[in-house]
């Protein structure tokens, strides 16, 4: 019998990204979106076990819904993180099947899984055993790596549509609750993270023929999807739709996004209103001699393609650099910002 999962999947979720998702940028971005889905970056379960775990786990509450997102390899070790991670109350639990990069494949984890479906059913059924949390997998359209495989995958195609759904197939039988498809092949060799995300090329067709083929499957797509329009087509096919780079390089577009959920209206705050509402975490940074750039760094495409734009990224590299209190940098940023793009909601 095929498994159904009864959780309703998020419309829309901004991705986990190395050194972008921390909990400043997802503080960021909860001012502009209620409803998506955040995500915390990869953290692997031998961290989570052996590290710092409230430098790695700790969160605010405004952030939630929020995803962990996990990458290992072991059974047993991903239990033992998944446990652990339960008394941080996470909304739900991502096995990252993903991330091409050599660090990350050279120590078995990320897209190199997909060789290996066995094991990641295992991991699934691992992270079901530790949490009642809705389980979800982030994974590609399929791998090409034969420099990095062992040889008994020599000449064995790992990334035709075929091989991507027998690999979920697999998957499904561990009771999963959640795919999200990043629609590119992961290359494991010759290119770096950064041209993993642009080079292979995007196979939207594929992930949308797979929801046609597994209709019983939650089902969302990820990869290069960065207009209101792109995303309303995609749900047309699939049940959910992940943001990546669109949220750091045109950040003020998630004001849009939660209209697309059931009976969603955009969230309508003005750039004017972000700025206000940062102010006391920006204080709260300061009084804990934390530096203001930490979250400031993720608020550069605030004012993207409007004017005042370039202004206020040189506002904000003066304002790190000679240690502004957080209430000046706020105010003198309103008082010089254009008002017609203070005060748009466009």
């Amino acid at each position: 019998m095929k498994y159904l999962s009864n959780i309703i999947p998020p419309k829309v979720s901004i991705a986990p990204m190395v050194d972008r998702t921390d909990r400043h940028f997802r503080y960021f971005c909860r001012l502009m979106t209620k409803k998506s889905l955040l995500y915390t970056e990869m953290i692997t379960a031998h961290s989570i076990i052996y590290g710092d775990r409230h430098k790695l786990l700790d969160f605010n509450s405004i952030e939630k819904p929020l995803s962990l997102q996990i990458a290992g390899c072991d059974p047993e070790e991903i239990y033992k993180a998944v446990k652990i991670a339960e008394d941080w109350d996470y909304n739900e639990l991502n096995l990252n099947v993903g991330c091409p990069s050599d660090r990350i494949s050279g120590n078995a984890m990320g897209a190199i899984l997909m060789a290996y479906p066995e094991l990641v059913a295992d991991m699934v059924t691992a992270m079901r055993e530790a949490t009642k949390k809705p389980i979800t997998v982030k994974h590609r359209i399929g791998i090409n790596g034969n420099n990095v495989l062992p040889t008994s995958f020599k000449n064995t195609i790992l990334d035709n549509y075929d091989y991507m759904k027998h690999f979920m197939q697999t998957i499904e039988k561990s009771k999963i609750d959640r795919f999200i498809i990043h629609a590119r092949t992961a290359i494991l060799s010759g290119l770096s993270p950064k041209e993993n995300r642009e080079i292979p090329p995007l196979k939207y067709d594929e992930v949308h023929k797979i929801k046609k083929d597994l209709p019983h499957l939650n089902i969302e797509i990820n990869g290069g999807i960065k207009t209101i329009d792109a995303m309303k087509d995609h749900l047309k096919h699939v049940d959910g739709v992940m943001l990546g780079r669109v949220s750091y390089e045109n950040s003020y577009v998630l004001t849009k996004v939660d209209n697309l959920f059931m009976k969603g209206t955009t969230s309508s705050i003005s750039r004017r209103e972000i700025l206000e509402k940062m102010l006391p975490y920006l204080e709260e940074l300061q009084d804990n001699k934390i530096g203001m750039h930490l979250i400031l760094r993720h608020t550069l495409t605030l004012f993207n393609n409007c004017k005042g734009s370039r202004y206020w990224k040189q506002l904000i590299d003066t304002s790190c650099k000679e240690g502004i209190t957080a209430k000046n940098f706020i105010k003198y940023a309103l008082d010089s910002l254009p008002k017609e793009t203070l005060n748009s909601f466009v």
